[in-house]
């Protein structure tokens, strides 16, 4: 057995209860608030992620080189889920960032959680390397 027990992946926000209860929601997943006070975490399907108060949290803007991404969410969705999973997190607080191509079916939808943390719904983890 390795000496790292778990990976956890950590959001900075203002607001660590709200942004928890979203993510929980939108995962289909268990909202743990530990004795921390300034840390939720979400356990949904065999991951965990946590979320940090920090009052002075600027989030990135996506897809601005001059406030470049630097981490995002792959949130992997059946192609036939594709519609429900946006409706859901859209009903949940997201905001769509990506969207210039709004006709017909995509295999990758952009939004930014309440917090403005981005994230994708994608039928699939093949991309090619970022470029812009």
């Amino acid at each position: 057995m390795g000496l790292v027990k778990a990976a956890v992946i950590v959001l900075d926000c203002a607001d660590p209860e709200k942004l928890a209860d979203f993510y929980a929601d939108l995962l289909e997943g268990e909202v743990r608030r530990e004795h921390l006070p300034d840390r939720v975490e979400v356990a949904a399907n065999g991951a965990v992620m946590s979320f940090r108060r920090d009052l002075n949290m600027t989030p990135p803007t996506w897809p601005r080189p001059d406030s470049s991404l630097q981490a995002h969410l792959d949130l992997l969705v059946d192609e036939e889920d594709m519609d429900e999973a946006e409706r859901r997190a859209v009903g949940l607080g997201a905001r769509p960032l990506d969207t210039k191509d709004d006709t017909g079916p995509r295999e990758v939808r952009i939004y930014s959680d309440p917090a403005g943390h981005p994230f994708s719904l994608r039928c699939s983890l093949q991309s090619g390397p970022k470029t812009d």
